[in-house]
């Protein structure tokens, strides 16, 4: 039995320092080792690789202490500790040579029973473990990470010929449940699937856009969120990757692919950005620019390639995208004769035939595609996902249209699809035309493919509400961005008042990308425009109302968050019973940045936190003041406890999302039978003179050139719902009161010029603007 209780990296560059990171991260103690330095400190290559783990802009570690878990070296002078490791990792240059005669040197100390595993995705592993002796070969697995590690849930495993299966049990098991990764196995073939099927995407989105001389803005405002790609789109994407090394990425594959195969028909070299990469314009990384430069948050350029100068960038979108996108329907770039439905066409077509060939010769499961696309670049939905949306006859009827190639495998799903559901089975089709349950591992379970198998008890076109089995409802919210409006908070009153007398736990839970980015602030704005200003108090006494229900509520309630939980969508998560995070779950009460206050119950609930922790009336005022108007927010559950967004001993985290939904079940079921809903109890003020002190230090930070002259303001309303307004300090007052102040700060600040500013502001560009 094969057990990973310790590990060792060798190779400090991007990939090995995030292997690293998510391993101290899940509490393994593990020895980073790269090259000895030729100065005295002959660990300087690590030490300085160590400081990107810490990077603001992209952390790699849950919390700071989890440094402590790392010890560097160098493999001249340490690679002797590697005797006392579990699992080593190796992720050094893409050469065979180097890593073959490092495998030499790993075996000579290694302990037996060791595993030892390379993060390639370009070379065989039959080249890598060619020569070496059988022992190492029946210990030797490819874990094929993606960047950055900490985020992108999807690992590639590749087991070898000799490579035994306990091995990759161990290795499956221990990524999946300890490091959070989604786990694909993938033959031994060339760019596995991930890279083989995003990268082919990506350049047909680059390639097709040069042909049909689409402006940058365009491709990716259709190559994007409308089509449930990531924002960033084809161009974006490159700049942020760098168009250096996407150029690398593309050439490598380019090389190790078959003649035959399709890729190469979008790997040629584009003149325009072989001279942006001759002359540094590499993309964001470059300091120059890439196909986009930006000086500040609204001064975003884009290159003309004809001038091969920047031109100011063009934010209007075709009307396609922006119908795709509010409607969350990918087909509806795919409707009309347009150039924009055209390009839609061109990438998708020629993307889900590539996977499509795939199957079986590269991969028998067609789920293993999908989520490699999933789990390795986000998309929404898989290849086979996105066919069955389209229809998998309207699908190849086109194809056949055109004189274009069906793929085998896409011929066999004519007049069926690719998923089906029987019964309560969520099933698969197999390359024989038979269909299998779709199946995960014990603890697995994905609500995006249980809802498919479920009918919803209320639904509207932000929020549904479910009863799974074993008598427990279930939540989900499912606007843009799962933001929160009026319709949300009904669905959420109406089901707590169904689950209340039908189930024994209401979970709060969704498998989008975001829990939900907070309250609809196009909506607010709204109300702004028109001026009333009772609606929208009237819109935040619902919304408090229904999140004292969920806390009031005769059954336990879950919230299982992941993704954003900001705003509003975060006070819903400061109301449940107990909340069962993802280890990358940010939250926090951002409000004060777009000029307003939380006004579903935020600042009180904080408010009682911090209380409770100094065990202080005016200290934890002073703390609540501080975190709700920074807006600040946590990046993981460690951090969040450091805010008192996290309670210890109450809430908890999972290492992989995938387990959320598991863990809330789980939970909710061991939650005992004389259960009795928590209350809040009456609590003294700070009063009136520690608002004064709040408004004193807000003017003298203004002063100083430290916050704006609306911080001040909005400032000010935080400390005065904190302090308690104007009554007297000691005198203890009910929960009910502070939210009373919550609405009334809200109302006063939405009624300023600035205030307006800043949503509209926040809305165009997202982004806070300051003023």
């Amino acid at each position: 039995m094969y057990e990973i209780n310790n590990a060792a990296v060798i190779g400090a560059g991007t990939m090995g320092l995030g292997i690293a990171g998510q391993l101290a991260n899940c509490g393994v103690e593990v020895l980073l080792l790269d090259l000895p330095s030729a100065g005295k400190n002959r660990n300087a290559v690590c030490e300085r690789a160590i400081e990107r783990l810490l990077d603001e802009t992209q952390p790699g570690l849950l919390h700071q202490k989890n440094l402590n878990r790392i010890t560097v070296g160098n493999i001249e002078d340490d690679l002797h500790k590697l005797d006392k490791v579990d699992w080593i990792a190796e992720a050094v240059v893409e050469r065979l040579d180097i890593k073959k005669d490092l495998y030499r040197r790993i075996d000579a100390v290694r302990k037996p029973g060791s595993i030892v595993s390379s993060n390639t995705s370009t070379i065989p592993i039959s080249l890598l473990v060619e020569g070496m002796p059988e022992s190492f070969q029946a210990e030797f697995a490819i874990t094929h990470f993606f960047n950055p590690v900490r985020y992108m849930r999807l690992l590639e495993l590749v087991q070898g010929e000799y490579t035994k299966q306990e091995v990759m049990d161990c290795l499956e098991r221990f990524n999946e449940e300890s490091m959070g990764k989604g786990i694909v196995v993938c033959q031994d073939t060339p760019g596995f699937l991930g890279n083989r099927v995003g990268v082919f995407a990506i350049q047909k989105a680059l390639h097709t856009a040069f042909q049909m001389n689409l402006k940058p803005e365009e491709a990716d405002a259709i190559f994007g969120r409308p089509m449930g790609i990531p924002k960033t789109g084809v161009f974006g994407l490159y700049d942020l990757i760098g168009i250096d090394l996407m150029n690398d990425v593309a050439k490598s594959l380019e090389r190790i692919l078959p003649e035959r195969d399709v890729f190469h028909t979008v790997a040629s070299e584009i003149p325009v950005m072989k001279r942006m990469i001759n002359e540094g314009f590499i993309g964001n990384k470059g300091g120059k620019g890439g196909f986009y430069r930006q000086d500040n948050i609204t001064a975003k350029e884009t290159l003309d390639f004809d001038e091969f100068s920047y031109r100011p960038y063009n934010n209007d979108k075709p009307n396609i995208a922006i119908e795709a996108e509010i409607a969350g329907d990918f087909t509806r770039l795919l409707e009309g004769n347009d150039l924009h439905s055209i390009y839609a066409w061109e990438i998708l077509s020629e993307t889900l035939c590539y996977a499509a060939s795939l199957v079986p010769e590269v991969n028998e499961s067609l789920v293993a595609i999908d989520d490699a696309m999933k789990l390795g670049y986000n998309w929404i939905r898989g290849p086979f996902e996105m066919i069955d949306a389209i229809g998998t006859d309207q699908f190849v009827e086109r194809l056949r249209k055109e004189g274009r190639n069906v793929p085998a495998f896409l011929a066999t799903a004519v007049n069926k699809s690719f998923y089906r559901v029987l019964g309560d089975e969520l099933q698969y089709l197999l390359a024989d035309g038979r269909y299998r349950k779709l199946s995960r591992a014990s603890g697995i379970a994905r609500f995006s493919e249980k809802r498919r198998t479920l009918s919803s008890i209320y639904k509207n076109k932000c929020a549904s509400y479910f009863i799974l089995p074993d008598d427990i409802g279930l939540i989900e919210f499912h606007s843009k961005a799962n933001t929160l409006d009026s319709h949300s908070m009904q669905l959420v009153e109406a089901a707590v008042s169904h689950a209340s007398n039908q189930c024994r736990t209401l979970i709060i839970h969704n498998d989008a990308q975001h829990f939900s980015c907070g309250v609809n602030l196009e909506g607010v704005l709204d109300f702004i425009h028109r001026e009333d200003f009772d609606g929208i108090d009237q819109f935040l006494h619902h919304f408090q109302q229904t999140c004292l229900s969920l806390r009031d509520s005769p059954i336990p309630v879950i919230a299982a968050p992941s993704g954003l939980s900001l705003g509003g969508g975060y006070e819903v998560v400061l109301h449940a019973d107990k909340v069962i995070y993802h280890a990358n779950s940010v939250t926090g009460l951002v409000e004060s940045l777009v000029g307003v206050v939380p006004g579903g119950g935020g600042v009180k609930e904080i408010l009682y936190r911090w209380i409770e922790e100094e065990n202080n009336v005016e200290q934890g005022a002073w703390q609540a003041f501080m975190n709700i108007g920074y807006g600040k927010t946590a990046r993981s559950p460690l951090e969040a406890a450091e805010l008192c967004m996290f309670r210890s001993g109450i809430d908890d985290y999972v290492m992989n999302r995938d387990r959320l939904l598991y863990s809330a079940i789980r939970i909710g079921n061991a939650i005992k039978e004389d259960y009795v809903p928590r209350s809040r109890k009456k609590v003294a003020v700070a009063g009136p003179q520690v608002f004064e002190k709040m408004v004193a230090w807000l003017e003298n930070a203004h002063h100083k050139g430290h916050l704006t002259p609306h911080d001040v303001t909005t400032g000010s309303q935080i400390a005065m719902i904190v302090t308690g307004g104007d009554i007297a300090q000691g005198i203890e007052v009910t929960e009910q009161h502070f939210l009373d102040l919550e609405r009334k700060a809200f109302v006063h600040l939405a009624q300023t010029v600035e205030t307006r500013a800043r949503i509209k502001h926040m809305l165009e560009y997202g982004s806070p603007l300051r003023n």
